[in-house]
C-alpha cells in the first residue's frame, strides 16, 4: 500500500488542512492488524517522511519495536533535561452501522473543518507537534534543550509502542523535564455556574485493571439444582461489587481545580467551590453521592463488561465468568484493587484473577514560574487567550501511562477547544476538527519550544 495522494486543489484550497486529511485517508485501525497488514502502517511513516523534509534531515529518527516512532531534536545543551511530546497515529475501528456524515476515512474538508477517524484522536495532535517542529526548523530555531518526539502506532489496542519507548529511554538513562501526551482538551464552561474556557491538563491518570472471577459447580440436569449454581455464584460476586466497594477520596488535582473554578464561578457556584476545595473529604462525598463522571475522579470504578457461563437452557452449568473492568483511581494499585474486590465478593469459590493493569499515576506538580506546569499555561494563554489552565485528573488511559513509572513531570494535554459534543465523537460519529482549532494548536507547540526555560 501507498500513501494517497494530495487532495486535489478543487477540493480544498488550504494545503495546512490537506496535510492532516492525508493522514486520515490512512486507515491505521491497530486492532484490525490482522485483516489490514502492516501496510498501513508503513504507508503512514512514509506519508511523514514525505509530509514533513526537515524534521526528517535535521532530527535523528529511530524504530522502536514495530510501532514506535522516536525523533530526537538536540540542543546545544544536552545536559539539561529534554522534552517529550507525546501522541499516536493508530485509530479504532469504525463501526459499519454508524451514519457518519461522510466517510471515515475520506478525510473530507467541509466548510473549514476535516471530518475523519483520528482528527481528534490522535493524528490531530501529532500533525500539530509536526507541524511546529517543521516550521521552527524552516525558522532557524534551536531549541533551548533536547526534545524527543514519541509517536507510538497501538495505542489503541493496549500495544507496547510507547512503553518500549519509555523503556528505552530509561534504560539509556533520560529523565526528562517535561512529558506531554494526549488527555485533557480546553471546555467551555467545564462545571456547572463556572463561565469562560478552561485548559484541563490532567497531572494525574486513573489506572487500569482487567480482572476475571471464576467459579465452577457440579453440572447435572436443570429439573434439579443445587442451592447455588456456578452462574448464581458469579451473579451474587458481581452484585456485592456496587459502587461503595472502594472509598472516595478528593486527589489534590480535584481540590485544586475547585479552588480555582470557584473564583470563576457566578451565583451560588461560587461559596460551593469554596467549600468543596477546601474540604476534600466533603467534595469526595458530594461527587460520590452525584455518581456519572464526578464519582468516577474520586473513586476506583468497577464496570462487569462480559459474563460466561452454561451451554443449554436445561443444563446447570459447571462453570461461570465474568470479567471486570476497573478504572483505578490515584493512589490505587493493581495488587491492592484486586484484594479489595476480594474482601468484598468474601467468597473462597469464586476466583479472582489479574488479567491486565497498572496502577494509577501519581500526581505531577504543578509548580510555580518555571515550572513545566507553568509553561504549559503560558503556552495556552498564546493559543487561546483568556482560557485558565486546570489541573485535573485524566480518566482514560494514555500511553503516558509507561513514562509515569519512571519521571514525575507528566501531563496530558491536547491543545483543542472541545465542547461536550465534539468530545462526543472520539470514537464516536462524525470525528472532526476546525482548521482554525489546528492553528492554534500550532502555535501552542510553538509557544512551548520556543520558551523552554534554560
Amino acid at each position: 500500500m501507498t500513501a494517497p495522494d494530495a487532495v486535489p486543489a478543487a477540493e480544498t484550497a488550504d494545503g495546512f488542512a490537506a496535510r492532516l486529511s492525508r493522514m486520515v485517508r490512512i486507515p491505521t485501525v491497530s486492532a484490525e492488524l490482522a485483516q489490514r497488514g502492516r501496510e498501513p502502517f508503513d504507508a503512514f511513516v512514509a506519508l511523514l517522511e514525505e509530509l514533513y523534509p526537515l524534521v526528517h534531515a535535521r532530527l535523528e529518527r529511530e524504530r522502536i519495536g514495530e510501532f514506535g516512532l522516536l525523533f530526537h531534536w538536540r540542543s546545544a545543551h544536552p545536559d539539561r533535561g529534554p522534552v517529550v511530546l507525546m501522541a499516536h497515529y493508530d485509530v479504532v475501528p469504525v463501526d459499519e452501522h454508524d451514519d457518519w456524515s461522510f466517510p471515515p476515512f475520506e478525510g473530507r474538508i467541509v466548510d473549514g473543518i476535516v471530518y475523519g477517524r483520528g482528527t481528534l484522536d490522535d493524528k490531530g495532535q501529532l500533525f500539530v507537534v509536526m507541524e511546529a517542529v517543521e516550521a521552527l526548523l524552516a525558522a532557524g530555531f534551536s531549541p533551548a534543550r533536547d526534545v524527543l518526539l514519541s509517536f507510538g502506532g497501538n495505542e489503541e489496542s493496549f500495544g507496547d509502542a510507547a512503553r518500549t519507548i519509555a523503556d528505552t529511554l530509561h534504560e539509556r538513562g533520560v529523565e526528562p523535564w517535561l512529558v506531554l501526551d494526549e488527555g485533557g482538551a480546553i471546555t467551555d464552561a467545564p462545571l456547572p455556574f463556572v463561565t469562560g474556557l478552561a485548559a484541563m491538563v490532567g497531572v494525574g491518570e486513573k489506572g487500569l485493571a482487567t480482572l476475571r472471577l471464576t467459579a465452577t459447580s457440579a453440572g447435572g440436569h436443570a429439573s434439579v439444582p443445587p442451592p447455588l449454581t456456578a452462574v448464581g455464584r458469579i451473579s451474587r460476586a458481581v452484585a456485592r461489587l456496587d459502587p461503595t466497594t472502594f472509598r472516595a477520596r478528593t486527589p489534590r488535582a480535584i481540590t485544586r481545580m475547585l479552588r480555582i473554578f470557584s473564583g470563576r464561578a457566578r451565583g451560588i457556584g461560587r461559596p460551593l467551590y469554596r467549600l468543596l476545595g477546601g474540604w476534600p473529604w466533603l467534595s469526595a462525598r458530594v461527587f460520590a453521592r452525584i455518581g456519572g463522571e464526578p464519582a468516577a475522579m474520586v473513586r476506583t470504578t468497577i464496570a462487569p463488561t462480559l459474563l460466561s457461563g452454561g451451554t443449554a437452557s436445561n443444563v446447570l452449568p459447571s462453570f461461570a465468568g465474568a470479567t471486570l473492568n476497573l478504572r483505578l483511581a490515584l493512589g490505587e494499585t493493581v495488587d491492592g484493587a484486586a484484594e479489595r474486590v476480594r474482601r468484598r465478593i468474601a467468597d473462597p469459590l469464586v476466583e479472582v484473577e489479574v488479567l491486565e493493569g497498572n496502577d494509577a499515576s501519581a500526581e505531577s506538580p504543578v509548580g510555580g514560574p518555571g515550572s513545566p506546569f507553568a509553561l504549559i499555561a503560558e503556552a495556552v494563554r498564546a493559543s487561546h487567550p483568556g482560557a485558565l489552565t486546570v489541573p485535573y485528573v485524566t480518566m482514560a488511559a494514555t500511553d503516558s501511562r509507561y513514562f509515569h513509572r519512571y519521571w514525575p513531570h507528566v501531563y496530558r494535554f491536547a491543545p483543542f477547544t472541545m465542547s461536550a459534543e465534539l468530545r462526543a465523537t472520539i470514537h464516536g460519529v462524525d470525528e472532526r476538527i476546525g482548521i482554525d482549532e489546528l492553528e492554534r494548536g500550532v502555535t501552542f507547540y510553538r509557544t512551548l519550544l520556543e520558551r523552554l526555560p534554560a
